[in-house]
């Protein structure tokens, strides 16, 4: 096979891999909330506490990766991460048991780890190795696809289909995707050596740019989480948009689909940071266009600006964390994730008892909003803490 073929199959096993740890195990729960709060009596408090739950999951994996380097011992939890995906998915199809929804939300984002951590550090680990760009683009279009696919998945089978049904068919859907997540990921080479015999190297940052880094980041997660979750039913309740959430939750997707490729192509003219900034200054607007202006199109390109922007922001992050840590990706961004997913944990919760109170989602958007505006103001900070380190770096004399 031609090192530009095997290229093509391992990205194809990322893509493969976020479409059904993503798509179909994750972010499926979005646009058939509404669904199940009609049909299977899942209250709105409820609702953001089982998301909360599989967020919760989500950080579980991310301190399970940041702590293995063994590059077989991940590839292992991956391929394992792979089938529990389409288990946790079945299960929701099983009950209407809020705690053993809760234990299938936990395992989701447990498998969502598995791939966006472990699938992505071994993807990034094989590039780098191989003497190909260390860009996560192609890989991440797997997340805005997933996004696509299952909001388009729910809005063609509703409503021929009940909320249990879609939900097997989506576990038969996670089949269909999961010889090519395995099959096309080749073991790991634990050599430490490039494929023309030159040593890796990590090459990490200073500790006051990694924690402000991870601060940045920690304000990203919660700017992401409450439109990622909540969106289908925000829109659901804004005056005249009654049934149009999954055309928006469908929006995300195809902004994100094409959006980590893009940023890629941004990061390499601006660098890596000015592209983050940027993104977090696109993703402020797409969070607020709905709730400040309203309306279908508000809606919808507020909606495209989210999905565009949020993912480009994990991709970049994600990809920096792999070219300072070449050896052994999946830790630094394991990491980064932990920063990422504990606000997760506290978003989803905080919002559903605001809109719980208050009868709005509303008030959870202006908090997400503000909240990525103190992020954008550390991305600033660590422009300034990058030239001082690279001032230090310089040799005297």
């Amino acid at each position: 096979m031609s090192d530009h073929k095997a290229r093509l199959r391992v990205l194809g096993a990322g893509i493969f891999s976020l479409l059904l740890v993503l798509g179909v195990a994750r972010f499926s729960y979005t646009p058939l909330l509404p669904l199940m709060q009609q049909q299977a009596g899942l209250g709105v408090a409820s609702a953001g506490w089982l998301a909360a739950t599989n967020y919760a999951g989500y950080l579980s994996g991310a301190i399970i990766a940041s702590q293995i380097s063994n590059l077989v011992l991940k590839d292992k939890l991956y391929r394992i991460g792979m089938v529990l995906a389409i288990v946790s998915t079945a299960v929701m199809g099983l009950t209407t048991n809020v705690i053993v929804w809760a234990l299938s939300r936990y395992v989701a984002g447990l498998t969502s780890a598995a791939g966006m951590l472990l699938g992505t550090g071994l993807i990034l680990n094989w590039l780098i190795r191989h003497h190909h760009r260390s860009e996560l683009g192609i890989h991440f279009s797997g997340i805005g696809l997933g996004i696509a696919g299952c909001s388009t998945a729910v809005m063609l089978m509703h409503p021929a289909l009940d909320w249990r049904e879609q939900w097997w068919a989506f576990t038969t859907i996670g089949c269909m995707l999961l010889y090519p997540a395995l099959a096309w990921l080749p073991r790991p080479d634990q050599t430490g050596l490039t494929a023309s015999g030159q040593k890796m190297v990590d090459s990490p940052p200073s500790r006051l740019y990694l924690r402000i880094f991870m601060a940045a980041y920690f304000c990203a997660g919660f700017g992401y989480v409450v439109s990622a979750t909540f969106i289908v039913a925000i829109v659901n309740k804004l005056p005249g948009l009654a049934g149009q959430g999954n055309l928006a939750f469908l929006a995300i997707g195809i902004g994100a689909a094409p959006a980590c490729i893009n940023w890629d192509l941004i990061a390499r003219r601006t660098g890596d940071l000015n592209a983050l900034i940027l993104a977090a200054i696109l993703q402020i607007v797409g969070i607020l266009l709905p709730v400040m202006v309203g309306g279908l199109m508000a809606t919808l390109f507020g909606a495209l600006l989210f999905g565009g922007t949020f993912i480009g922001m994990v991709s970049l992050v994600l990809s920096m964390a792999g070219r300072y840590y070449p050896t052994k990706p999946a830790k630094m961004m394991g990491k980064m994730t932990l920063s990422y997913g504990a606000t997760q944990i506290i978003g989803p919760a905080i919002t559903g008892q605001l809109a719980a109170h208050l009868g709005s989602y509303n008030a959870g958007m202006y908090v997400a909003a503000v909240v990525m505006m103190v992020g954008t103001g550390l991305l600033l900070a660590l422009k300034v803490v990058e030239k001082r380190d690279a001032k230090h770096a310089l040799p005297v004399g």
